[in-house]
């Protein structure tokens, strides 16, 4: 008997991270994207969640994406890439869709270059998890499926 998912979470990935494995690995680590996203595909079995998973490095294709969730998403996990620290459109995107959002990152972008302190996605998200390599999607999932159980 299949069981049917209790919540559907998109997850988006911004600019580079189509690179992962190949991308500086000694700060985002050595999984590709594809096997990050079998790692959460397992993590969604476990929690009872149906994942849909987006990349592009376009700001439009990320906002468009974002756009496309509503109503059909009852959440969001986004990694943004370097669009966290520039991208006004997105932040916007994500207020517009009123779909609670999980913002993630593989480093800790609050030890790292000055410019990267600053996120515009925060503001408008349930929380932020970074730092802790592919493990801050895998926390940022059970963190949003949490959240979701409470609405």
């Amino acid at each position: 008997m299949d069981v049917k998912p209790s919540f559907r979470v998109q997850v988006i990935h911004g600019p580079n991270l189509n690179m992962l494995g190949l991308r500086e690995p000694a700060i985002y680590g050595p999984q590709t994207l594809a096997t990050l996203e079998a790692m959460l595909g397992q993590e969604a079995s476990q929690l009872n969640l149906a994942l849909g998973f987006f990349q592009s490095n376009s700001e439009g294709a990320l906002v468009d994406c974002i756009q496309a969730c509503f109503g059909q998403q009852d959440g969001i996990l986004i990694n943004p890439g370097a669009y966290t620290h520039t991208s006004v459109a997105i932040r916007d995107a994500i207020a517009a869709v009123g779909l609670p959002t999980v913002e993630v990152h593989l480093s800790n972008i609050h030890r790292r270059e000055p410019f990267r302190h600053h996120s515009y996605i925060a503001a408008v998200a349930v929380g932020q998890i970074c730092g802790f390599g592919a493990d801050s999607y895998r926390l940022g999932l059970q963190a949003l499926a949490q959240h979701l159980k409470t609405l």
